[in-house]
């Protein structure tokens, strides 16, 4: 869980209550979860497919603070997913694109907008600034340089990856030990490098809708992590099959020659 305590210093107003009800309602969550997520930062890299159901569902939820990563402008081919895209918006950047939409859904919360690129020159700088970091991009490179920099900050790390019809959503914490003292793994031990040959979604293509579900999975798993409800998917990796219409939870394995927590020197 991100910063557990300072949350409760973010006093609700009383139009923050009136908009939340049905989270304070809920024992999992109640007032002291809301302050909790009214005060977290929350970092989205990736205003794609899955960055904007994340981002739509943080806003929504009351995340005080989302910061909006990516270098792209909105371009026609992305209203079949990117759902908080009109056609008005065509050519501007999406980070700005994105936070005009959150302010319009939720007045009550902030975006820092990033429009650059993730990198390996600008990426710890990203990540330290965050309580927690929500992977959305669509290539693996950009994923592994996430990966370590959230295992050099200790910061949790909520991953999603989409394919034609299926989709993954992970939660990594690799500084942790499981209760049999085994690390956690973290992407590294799902992918230690990056392939040589990789499929996108302009190549294979992508049902809009899947990018919905994986995103919302996404958000579910960061209020989780905010608030302490449930339990986490750390050490696990969550499938969906869009064609098969299932969903199933799988182990993930630590791997000992894991460059980030693994045993090699």
């Amino acid at each position: 869980m991100a910063a557990p305590d300072k949350g409760l210093n973010k006093a609700l107003s009383e139009a923050e209550i009136a908009r939340y009800q049905r989270h304070i309602v809920l024992k999992e969550i109640g007032g002291a979860g809301q302050q909790k997520l009214k005060a977290a930062r929350v970092l989205i890299i990736g205003m794609g497919g899955l960055g904007h159901p994340v981002a739509q569902y943080l806003a929504a939820a009351g995340v005080g603070t989302l910061g909006l990563v990516d270098d792209d402008t909105v371009d026609m081919s992305n209203l079949q997913r990117q759902i908080l895209f009109t056609e008005a918006v065509l050519g501007a950047p999406k980070t700005d694109a994105v936070a005009q939409a959150l302010g319009a859904l939720n007045p009550h919360i902030e975006t820092e907008r990033h429009h650059l690129r993730a990198g390996a020159q600008n990426i710890d700088a990203l990540v330290t600034a965050y309580d927690m970091i929500v992977d959305g991009s669509d290539n693996f490179a950009t994923r592994l340089l996430v990966n370590d920099a959230c295992f050099r900050a200790q910061k949790p790390l909520i991953a999603g990856a989409v394919g034609r019809f299926d989709g993954q959503v992970m939660t990594f914490k690799p500084w942790l030990k499981d209760a049999t003292g085994t690390p956690l793994p973290c992407y590294r031990s799902l992918v230690p490098d990056a392939p040589i040959d990789e499929e996108t979604c302009a190549t294979t293509g992508i049902v809009g809708a899947l990018t919905g579900i994986i995103g919302a999975l996404q958000a579910m798993e960061v209020i989780k992590e905010i608030t302490g409800a449930g339990e986490t998917l750390a050490g696990y990796m969550l499938i969906y099959d869009g064609l098969a219409g299932a969903a199933r939870r799988v182990k993930l394995n630590w791997d000992p020659k894991n460059p980030n927590n693994g045993t090699a020197e």
